[in-house]
């Protein structure tokens, strides 16, 4: 076989298997909202927005550092691993408390190690410390200090590869989301729609009839101004007006398709992946304005390393943060469920 025919067999062979994946992915974002398949042609109509989607997640999981060996021994060698547990016995203690890690090993008994995805809660504080500065030592030194929290592992993969698999399809169960609840708010807005209009037709039926009758002739109770019905007519129009952008009842399936093809086709708005890199000392205090402070922040002549880890921010939720990072950890380190009592009563003391 010639090198050009090889070639040719191996795109065709590339194509044929991209192709079998994003037909996967699809009947996996349907499967979310079986109804989406009630849609005209939504699989035609899905698939060029999936494809951006997946593009930009596959981008965004490429960026993330490669796994950390988490050992006992590591937390005084790697500075990230140093940085996310306060103590080297935390390490597999912290780890084996994973339901997910440990079903995981038995269900790959071949397996002596796996990789998983270690999510943590970040804590950024300001305060003030000592720190040396030239001869003196301050210690009214503003600080900024990180903390790790709540470790977590609930993703696993036999190799780094199909680990980042796992996470693409992670965040775009979460993309599907975010455009599931935007259905969700249009339907609620069409209902609150349809209540203010039922209320806006009552009353302005009732101003109506205030203007007829014996009653307006008699002068018993005075009319309702020209104004009074114009304005209650005018607020009736803005409300059928906002109800005919969301569609008839009956164009909700079809409405809903176009909400997940947007959010799936421009994903950087509703998903924020970023790396994060810091420079610790041993006490988890930011030196060198890594932390995005002028640098005056001095750690006290204590040796600081980089750390780099990965942050996910929801833009619906400000308050919640994310860091994870990926971890190799070996079954051997695995400790026995008889000994997990004893270390978590250590770990919450």
């Amino acid at each position: 076989m010639s090198m050009l025919s090889w070639l040719l067999n191996r795109h065709r062979h590339d194509d044929r298997s991209d192709h079998q994946q994003m037909k996967q992915m699809l009947e996996r974002v349907v499967g979310m909202s079986p109804p989406l398949r009630f849609a005209r042609n939504y699989e035609a109509r899905l698939l060029p927005a999936l494809t951006e989607a997946v593009r930009y997640i596959e981008r965004l999981t490429a960026e993330v550092p490669a796994a950390h060996e988490a050992t006992a021994a590591a937390w005084s060698s790697d500075p990230c691993i140093h940085a996310f547990f306060t103590t080297p016995q935390d390490v597999c203690a912290a780890l084996s408390q994973s339901e997910h890690l440990r079903s995981y090993f038995e269900e790959h008994a071949e397996l002596l190690e796996v990789f998983a995805v270690l999510g943590m809660a970040l804590h950024q504080r300001q305060v003030f410390g000592v720190a040396q500065h030239g001869v003196a030592t301050r210690s009214d030194v503003a600080q900024t200090t990180v903390s790790f929290s709540d470790h977590q592992v609930r993703v696993c993969g036999a190799t780094d590869a199909e680990l980042r698999q796992q996470i693409v399809l992670r965040l775009l169960d979460q993309l599907m989301l975010q455009g599931l609840q935007k259905i969700e708010s249009d339907e609620s807005r069409r209902n609150a729609l349809q209540e203010e209009r039922a209320l806006l037709r009552a009353r302005l039926v009732l101003l109506e009839r205030q203007a007829a009758g014996v009653q307006s002739m008699l002068g018993s109770k005075a009319p309702p101004s020209v104004g009074e019905m114009a304005s209650a007519q005018a607020q009736l129009d803005r409300n059928e007006q906002e109800l005919a952008k969301l569609g008839l009842k009956t164009e909700t399936i079809e409405r809903g398709l176009g909400l997940i093809c947007e959010v799936l086709s421009s994903p950087g708005p509703y998903l924020c992946v970023q790396q994060k890199k810091l420079r610790l000392d041993p006490m988890n205090i930011v030196a060198d304005g890594t932390d995005g402070t002028d640098g005056s922040n001095g750690t006290g002549g204590r040796e600081a390393n980089e750390v780099e880890f990965t942050v996910v921010q929801l833009p619906e939720s400000a308050n919640l943060t994310r860091a994870f990072a990926l971890l190799r950890f070996k079954r051997s380190d695995l400790l026995p469920e008889r000994d997990m009592f004893g270390e978590a009563r250590r770990l919450l003391i």
